[in-house]
């Protein structure tokens, strides 16, 4: 809760020290002394936007200061997430806002931001004023409100959980679905890819071999007719004898000469000598003319074959090494296409199952709220009723729809103010006093639901008055019972109530305006619920009616 507040040159007020009791704090004052300026003090520290006109006239800076006690599990909560130390259960926030418009935020004096201190301010205190009726205006809060009352959270979470899942799924699944239409020309392309380098059976060294296979193959038939020609030379044919015929027939000349010189035997032995080796060598050009073959349709293969392997490298090349990388690539990214095929169909089963399980939560989570809905409207009728609203009526308006992160429902919130009107949307209520009082009966019907510590009500009791003004202190006095209520207000019925009744003065001194905040003892009380009762003319009479309302309000 809420247990001081400090305020140093905050417009017309110079320094104030406000202490709050865990009940019901009331403020008072006359028109202008700075009520207002009291909740724009309370809104800087949590969180909202401040401008420099705050800062009073003359002062470098404005300073308000916050401090709370006893601490809720959400703030708790918020703080550890924040990574903010706190001890002893108390929070201390504090804003500045200097005369150039600049601000700074400290929470337990460390510097925090101001989107910070505004989520840390949204679990400590709900502001609530005549023209601050959002949760009732808005009927996007509406369902929040219904499922506050029913306490019915654990089970919103647990159906946003399955929700958030089944979304995840549903995205996966979608991006599979583009992914697989994508992939429809991908894996044609592909698949004619390897099948194309595939049925080539390409092997990395046998572009080398064919291409000597092939440069021999070409050159075979001129090879042949070299090594014939040459053993024709040597051997002779059938026309002619050949050099080793003519040899040895010299040999034979010169070896039959009688008596011949010793040169000419000499001669004789190296022509035979000779006739003998051109002899082996006429056997091996035989031979090598044997060993070549010359196969037309090995050389049309071997083309054929260079052929392919060419257009393959100039495709998927630029070496043969190149290709068969590609056709690995396209074999594994083939896989991977038919894996996806796989995991889109596995996704659709567990989508279908998770769809099943999100509808059945919504399901039973729409009927948790029709049942809350029925209590909630009585609930509010009752306190309509107190608060002299006897014949208003109320109905929670639940429509279902599509899976959302609140279910499958939309809810509303409608009244009918006076007999025999239709009901319509609270949104369209004129009355501020009316809207008010039904706001006032929500906040009573959500006080024990509600884990915000500290209300705060910002003249609520606009556009009523006399009894039905006497029935918001008395409730005001209820729900402070289980939370702390702050009221600023113009009327002696509701002021009765405060068990905490702080003034709100103003006062010019050496040209200068002072406001100043203090609170009231029982002969101060009597004092101020007078003047709110006759206005600044106070008489005896006053006085003790003033008297008998705070007894008659205390004995209640």
């Amino acid at each position: 809760m809420l247990s001081e507040l400090y305020i140093k040159n905050l417009a017309v007020i110079e320094e104030a020290r406000i202490p709050f009791t865990d009940d019901l704090n009331v403020f008072t004052g006359e028109t202008g002394a700075g009520k207002s300026i009291l909740i724009n003090g309370i809104n800087s520290v949590l969180g909202q936007r401040v401008t420099r006109d705050i800062v009073r006239t003359g002062c470098d800076k404005a300073v308000v200061t916050a401090l709370f006690t006893g601490l809720s599990p959400a703030v708790r909560e918020r703080l550890d997430a924040a990574g903010i130390e706190y001890e002893d259960d108390e929070l201390v926030l504090t804003r500045e806002v200097r005369a150039d418009g600049k601000s700074t935020a400290r929470i337990n004096g460390a510097p925090a931001s101001a989107a910070v201190m505004r989520d840390i301010g949204s679990t400590l205190v709900n502001i609530h004023g005549q023209h601050d009726n959002q949760l009732l205006l808005d009927p996007s809060h509406h369902i929040e409100m219904l499922d506050s009352f029913g306490g019915l959270e654990g089970m919103l979470a647990e159906y946003r959980q399955c929700f958030t899942q089944l979304q995840d799924i549903s995205r996966r699944l979608k991006r599979l679905a583009v992914e697989q239409r994508e992939n429809t020309h991908l894996r044609y392309e592909l698949e004619q890819t390897v099948k194309e380098i595939g049925d080539a059976d390409l092997d990395v060294n046998e572009e080398e071999e064919l291409n000597n296979e092939y440069r021999i193959s070409r050159n075979s038939e001129q090879i042949i007719g070299v090594l014939s020609k040459c053993l024709a030379v040597l051997k002779g044919d059938e026309d002619e004898n050949g050099a080793v015929d003519g040899i040895k027939l010299c040999t034979r000349e010169l070896s039959a000469l009688e008596d011949s010189p010793a040169k000419c035997r000499e001669l004789a032995a190296r022509l035979d000598s000779a006739a003998a080796e051109l002899d082996d060598i006429a056997a091996e050009l035989s031979a090598a003319a044997d060993s070549v073959d010359i196969d037309g349709e090995r050389l049309a293969y071997i083309l054929d074959r260079i052929t392919l392997i060419n257009e393959l490298k100039r495709k998927y090349g630029p070496d043969v090494k190149d290709v068969l990388e590609v056709y690995e690539g396209a074999k594994a990214r083939l896989d991977s296409i038919s894996d996806s095929e796989g995991e889109l169909s596995a996704l659709s089963e567990e989508r279908g199952e998770l769809l099943h399980k999100t509808s059945a939560l919504a399901r039973e989570l729409s009927e948790k709220r029709s049942s809350a809905g029925e209590r909630l409207a009585a609930a509010i009728e009752s306190e309509l009723d107190f608060l002299n609203m006897p014949d208003v009526k109320m109905s929670v308006n639940i429509t279902h729809g599509n899976l959302t992160a609140q279910g499958m429902d939309t809810v509303e919130f409608l009244i009918s103010t006076n007999k025999g009107e239709e009901m319509r949307p609270v949104s369209k209520i004129a009355s501020g006093g009316e809207l008010s009082r039904i706001m006032l009966a929500f906040r009573s019907a959500l006080a024990e639901k509600n884990e915000i510590p500290t209300l705060i009500f910002d003249e609520i009791d606009a556009g009523v008055s006399g009894r039905a003004a006497q029935k918001i202190g008395t409730k005001l006095k209820q729900v402070s019972r289980q939370a702390q209520v702050i009221c600023v207000t113009h009327l002696s019925q509701l002021a009765v109530y405060a068990d905490n009744h702080l003034l709100i003065e103003k006062n010019t001194a050496d040209g200068r305006t002072y406001t100043s905040v203090a609170p009231l003892d029982k002969e101060g009380r009597i004092r101020e619920i007078a003047r709110i009762m006759v206005g600044s003319s106070i008489t005896d009479t006053a006085l003790q009616n003033a008297r008998e309302l705070l007894e008659s309000a205390s004995e209640g």
